[in-house]
């Protein structure tokens, strides 16, 4: 299921990127942004790239401007994907960064926002991390779930969602294509009790929420329409 469009432009990682700063949180790296004192946050889980992606770190800023405390931890154990690594492609790199993996370690993380009076807390995720936030979305853990291009993600995992979830995907995606979102659509209309979102955005790809190139006004314009959806879902249901 990971293909080569769960890989396309990649980013240029940075350390350094972001105006937050790295601390540990549930046992992990994390990058916070946003004022620790806030009693609403958000946990952003990224995609094979990982947490230093720039994009990625901007966006938990902007989102931190909206009054939460935002929270991006290394799922990947300073070990994200690496196409140029030949010896280890996608399908080799996946199998020792399981999604199963990442939601243990989200638990850990929101356990730790606990700890420290913060609650409630949304989750969004971005291909891969989808995976993770539609595990946490089946329980009690999280009061609001964003899925971006969501990697494999089922109609049995839709199933069984709790929490309010929106669900953002592309028109062009070969892991959750537009015919998947609308089943997954179908499903949470028969789930009254369960608030939803669901949008399909034309003309943009797998990845375009965080992979967009900065310099292509459409394709940031594309990023800001959907980043727009997601904080108003976390304004509605955490806020």
């Amino acid at each position: 299921m990971a293909g080569p469009q769960c890989c396309e432009n990649p980013p240029a990682l940075s350390s350094s990127s972001g105006h937050g700063s790295v601390l540990e949180l549930g046992g992990l790296k994390t990058y916070v942004s946003g004022s620790s004192n806030s009693k609403h946050a958000i946990l952003l889980i990224s995609d094979v790239y990982g947490y230093e992606a720039p994009n990625l770190r901007k966006l938990a800023d902007k989102v931190a401007a909206g009054g939460y405390y935002v929270v991006v931890p290394d799922f990947l154990y300073g070990d994200p994907y690496n196409p140029e690594n030949k010896e280890k492609p996608i399908q080799v790199w996946i199998q020792s960064h399981g999604t199963d993996k990442g939601f243990e370690d989200a638990k850990q993380v929101i356990a730790a926002l606990k700890d420290k009076g913060i609650s409630p807390i949304g989750a969004a995720g971005f291909c891969w991390g989808g995976k993770v936030v539609v595990e946490l979305a089946k329980s009690d853990t999280i009061q609001a779930a964003v899925l971006l291009h969501p990697s494999f993600v089922s109609v049995d995992d839709i199933k069984e969602v709790k929490a309010p979830i929106a669900i953002l995907g592309a028109e062009i995606d070969q892991l959750s294509p537009p015919e998947l979102v609308k089943q997954f659509e179908e499903i949470l209309s028969s789930k009254p009790e369960v608030d939803r979102f669901v949008k399909i955005y034309a003309g943009v790809s797998h990845g375009w929420t965080v992979r967009y190139n900065v310099e292509d006004k459409k394709a940031v314009q594309s990023a800001e329409e959907a980043h727009q959806d997601m904080l108003d879902w976390f304004t509605k249901h955490v806020k």
